[in-house]
């Protein structure tokens, strides 16, 4: 794309730096949401199979 011309690096922006404490509570926050649809996708799956019946994992291939 540049032909050998190295691109200029942005000057480092220090931004939000976060305390300790916040980065705890984003990790667990992270998690939780995670767990939650984690449990929804096995939930949907759960509900699926009930309500097509047992005998749809019984099918010839």
């Amino acid at each position: 794309m540049n032909a050998g011309k190295k691109m200029p690096r942005p000057p480092e922006e220090e931004g939000v730096v976060l305390t300790p404490e916040q980065l705890r509570r984003r990790r667990a926050r992270n998690i939780a949401i995670a767990s939650v649809l984690g449990f929804l996708a096995v939930l949907f799956y759960v509900v699926t199979i009930v309500k097509l019946g047992p005998n749809v994992l019984n099918r010839p291939l």
